[in-house]
């Protein structure tokens, strides 16, 4: 028998987009503040979760067709990559880089090597987690 969850499916579709967000704060807040690339990837995934619930690990996958092994890898090079590039420059492993730039909406603005290497954090642990729960979730 199939339970009616109109509710909670409906609650979690707007729930999930709020926790998405507040995990892309987290993401860019991380550089000054405290957060970065490890608390967004779990809060994302969180937020994956909360769909799964609502829904079931079929209806997500359909929703969602990432697979995510190919997002730890890519994670994995950017935020290896990131962090060896300085060596090729002469500097020492995980040296990061900075600067300023006029970007065209944002205006002056610092950018750094340093996100890029978050992102990577933030790919591999959201691929992690989500396959260890797709894993578990698979198990009848």
């Amino acid at each position: 028998m199939k339970t009616n969850d109109v509710i909670i499916q409906f609650t979690a579709k707007i729930v999930f987009f709020m926790i998405f967000f507040y995990a892309v704060h987290i993401f860019f807040a991380g550089h000054y503040t405290p957060g970065g690339g490890f608390v967004g990837g779990l809060v994302t995934a969180s937020a994956i979760v909360l769909l799964i619930v609502a829904f079931d690990l079929k209806t997500v996958q359909t929703i969602l067709p990432i697979n995510y092994i190919y997002m730890v890898a890519i994670g994995l090079i950017l935020a290896l990559g990131t962090a060896a590039i300085s060596m090729f420059t002469g500097k020492p492993f995980f040296t990061h880089f900075f600067d300023y730039f006029n970007l065209p909406i944002l205006g002056k603005t610092s950018l750094h090597t340093a996100a890029l290497f978050d992102l990577g954090v933030y790919l591999v642990v959201v691929g992690v987690t989500m396959t260890i729960i797709q894993t578990i979730g698979e198990d009848e």
